[in-house]
């Protein structure tokens, strides 16, 4: 009897491969960590627009302390993803690798923004959470494509398909170590020496050496002249006595120095503890013009000219000089709350108002003497230059000193 070839149909199935619930748990546990990472980024921007929104509206800074834990959380998370993207070609880059990099540069851009546009930091971090929340809205509807329903963001069809890879991992950190590392700290660097120089108008200067400053000798056509010594509260002590040695025998010596003959202050102001730390001299116990060089004469305000503001400040921040930072301490500075316009009451009180003085002083001296020496802070020389100019003086000469110097002796040469 002939036998019948068997079915189409009836064929057997070829058995199945076997499933791999690890990976498949896996690739499920990686698009959920990705979900919440989208979800922070996308939280965090909309909260930095909103307090960003109310600082700029209306002054407020009632969302500040809270939008700073989520920022916080945010930078962690984005730090954290970055590594995860080195170590697994599974996260899709397109996707992810903009979180990363917008954090990166945003905290990065901020920095030459806050030198040369500061007055307008508000609006500028306003406009960098608005971007944050378009990246991110853009991000979460790029993901949407391709998922069902609303949880989570990212679908795991969206994944690579390979997995964690040694060596590539360690070809991300060998990159970054060697690349992207320095020339983020060759940046903050340039940034850094760029700040310094702008606020202090050329007078202090950040070099790969350490800080200098420029002292500054103008003249006037009756031969009068007055030097401008840009002074630090904490320095090496070669550079304090560098500077002592350069006074004139005939000159003037104006010397800075608040008085408090009222002892409105609960703390003295003292800067032995910062100077101990760092290993520099202290200015007040380093800085001793001798006799033979000039005659010094002390010409600061008394303290009892600043506001009740200003006088609370300095108690406070003097508590950190004279005790350290200790839990107490930082409670306190937590708790202190500056009353509307603080910051430009603090500037009138400690810059303008002693340059004003001090001025005064320049003036009255210079009628009697013919060299005025002005061995005064770095913040008080841009004002006291561009008035002196106005008394018909002019720059004829500068001279740099090392401040502080990196890992060398100071040394001073001149232009």
């Amino acid at each position: 009897m002939d036998q019948v070839p068997p079915s189409p149909n009836a064929i057997e199935a070829p058995p199945l491969l076997p499933s791999q619930p690890g990976k498949k748990s896996g690739r499920r546990t990686l698009a959920v960590l990705l979900s919440f990472c989208l979800a922070l980024f996308l939280v965090d921007g909309l909260v930095s627009f909103v307090d960003d929104g109310v600082i700029v509206l209306f002054h407020s800074h009632a969302l500040s302390l809270f939008r700073g834990l989520v920022s916080l959380a945010a930078i962690l998370m984005a730090l954290g993803l970055y590594v995860l993207i080195g170590a697994s070609p599974a996260v899709p880059k397109r996707l992810f690798l903009p979180i990363p990099l917008f954090c990166l540069a945003s905290m990065l851009a901020t920095f030459p923004l806050a030198i040369y546009w500061h007055h307008q930091i508000e609006a500028i971090g306003f406009a960098i959470s608005t971007a944050q929340l378009m990246l991110a809205v853009f991000l979460v509807g790029l993901c949407g494509k391709r998922r069902q329903g609303w949880w989570p963001l990212v679908s795991e069809e969206q994944l690579g398909a390979k997995g964690f890879s040694g060596r590539r991992f360690i070809a991300f950190v060998l990159g970054n170590v060697f690349v992207v590392l320095p020339l983020i700290a060759v940046f903050l660097f340039a940034c850094g020496a760029r700040a310094v120089s702008h606020f202090s108008e050329g007078f202090m200067a950040l070099h790969p050496k350490g800080f200098t400053v420029q002292v500054r000798k103008y003249v006037r056509e009756d031969g009068k002249v007055v030097q401008l010594f840009p002074m630090a509260h904490v320095a090496s002590a070669s550079f304090y006595q560098q500077v002592s040695r350069t006074f004139p025998s005939n000159s003037v010596i104006l010397m800075e120095g608040v008085t408090d003959n009222g002892n409105l202050l609960t703390n003295k102001i003292s800067y032995k503890r910062m100077a101990t730390t760092l290993g520099l001299s202290e200015q007040k116990e380093m800085f001793t013009p001798k006799e033979s060089a000039g005659e010094p004469i002390r010409v600061d305000v008394d303290v009892s000219e600043f506001s009740s503001n200003t006088i609370g400040f300095l108690n406070l921040m003097m508590l950190f000089h004279s005790q350290g930072v200790t839990p107490k301490n930082v409670s306190k500075l937590m708790q202190y709350s500056p009353p509307p316009g603080f910051e430009e009451q603090l500037f009138d009180d400690l810059l303008r108002k002693r340059n004003a003085h001090l001025l005064g002083e320049i003036r009255a001296n210079l009628k009697t003497s013919d060299n005025i020496m002005v061995p005064w802070g770095v913040a008080h020389m841009p004002g006291l230059a561009r008035e002196i100019e106005k008394y018909g003086f002019h720059l004829s000469e500068t001279k740099e000193f090392v401040v502080i110097p990196f890992g060398k002796r100071a040394e001073t040469a001149g232009k």
